[in-house]
């Protein structure tokens, strides 16, 4: 997108906002490519982080010390668009790279899902949401499709066995069809219209028992977005804005997009500020509490920390992104077991919150890689974190 106006070869479309190198400008300016809805802080409530000593990163190295990477050097390799690192209530590094500053939101792709995980333990509280529940006897125009008889606890812990492949280099089928329905691809001359939520019918086969193992399918999340604003009867933007952005004293307006009648995006489409998703990460750290208001129940918290299946993890989908890490999968988060045991939320092209609650540390991490998903990204962004992690701790 430079010069301004750009050129033909330099302007960001809906063909190509998501590749390589036009998402390093897109990615914090989805709004002006897909439709979006506004998610509302409250600035009466706005909760100032605040301003620590600078951490002494000096010593960061990944690798051995002969050719070791330096923090700089693993930012840019990783495609970094912001750094923050946030330990108590105080930031300790705050880096920002090209298009970004701490006040434009960028993309959180999959780390979308983890804001619905919480916003879940909140209905539950409130005895609105019942994980318990069939999925159809809430949405029943899912009725006949791959979802019959599986649970909202199903869909949370992605552990629905719907037949779906995650495939984001695939050229056709069914996750084509889903990126159209949301309005994140374009048509082609000639094909009709779609939406979100007629999408959902075309997932009619399965590929195993609902409750087994751990599969990954972001059109679930989707699912439960609807789910949410059937039980409310509001917006699933409303809710995130009532019960998380304006209750964590988030900074700015957040926004999520939407398809052609208004369905959101809940797998992957909110976009939000660096720091604001530093506040959601706080909350492990507090058992949900900001101040003197609860603003997610602790026992939701404990819950995503405790209650996952480590079995069904290690049978599951991404078991060769994490080869020998214990984990499980709690309510759209991840949690690593071990000494020092962190919860995170991941997407695609390397958006990331890591939280330590322990140690009281929480690190975000914005990126425009150019791949979607990829091994060798992922693991190179964990070994910077765990560095991070050894420093900070």
């Amino acid at each position: 997108m430079a010069p301004f106006p750009p050129t033909v070869d330099t302007q960001v479309t809906l063909a190509n906002w998501r590749k390589p190198p036009f998402n390093r400008w897109s990615f914090s300016h989805v709004s002006e490519i897909v439709p979006s809805s506004l998610i509302l802080n409250d600035p009466g409530r706005v909760q100032p982080l605040e301003q620590g000593p600078a951490a002494d990163l000096s010593s960061f190295r990944i690798g051995a010390t002969s050719g070791a990477m330096s923090l700089e050097q693993w930012l840019e390799d990783t495609y970094t668009d912001a750094l923050l690192v946030l330990r108590g209530n105080e930031i300790v590094h705050e880096q920002y790279m090209r298009e970004m500053n701490r006040r434009l939101p960028h993309i959180l792709m999959s780390v979308s899902k983890s804001v619905l995980g919480l916003l879940a333990g909140v209905l539950v509280e409130q005895g609105v949401f019942d994980p318990s529940a069939k999925v159809t006897s809430i949405i029943p125009e899912v009725s006949g499709s791959a979802y019959d008889n599986a649970t909202l606890r199903d869909l949370l812990d992605m552990r629905a066995g719907v037949l779906f492949e995650e495939n984001y280099l695939a050229d056709g089928g069914p996750i084509i069809a889903y990126r159209k329905a949301q309005g994140w691809d374009p048509l082609r001359p000639g094909e009709e219209p779609t939406d979100l939520r007629n999408f959902f019918k075309l997932l009619s086969e399965t590929d195993g028992h609902h409750g087994d193992r751990f599969h990954y399918v972001s059109p679930n999340t989707d699912l439960l977005g609807w789910v949410m604003e059937r039980l409310t009867g509001k917006r699933y933007a409303d809710l995130v804005s009532e019960y998380l952005w304006a209750p964590i004293g988030a900074e700015e307006n957040a926004y999520i997009t939407v398809d052609r009648l208004g369905a959101p995006r809940c797998a992957g489409g909110l976009c939000a500020t660096v720091r604001d998703l530093a506040r959601i990460g706080r909350l492990f750290v507090t058992n949900g509490r900001v101040g003197d208001e609860q603003v997610v129940p602790e026992a939701w918290m404990i819950d995503i920390m405790t209650s996952g299946d480590r079995d069904a993890w290690d049978r599951g989908d991404f078991i060769e992104l994490f080869p020998g890490v214990p984990m499980h999968y709690r309510n759209q988060w991840y949690v690593e077991h071990g000494e020092h045991p962190m919860v995170f939320g991941i997407g695609v092209f390397g958006q990331n919150v890591f939280i330590e609650p322990a140690s009281d540390l929480v690190i975000v991490k914005f990126s425009s890689q150019p791949l979607p998903l990829n091994a060798q990204f992922t693991a190179l962004t964990r070994k910077g974190i765990n560095a991070l992690r050894e420093l900070l701790r």
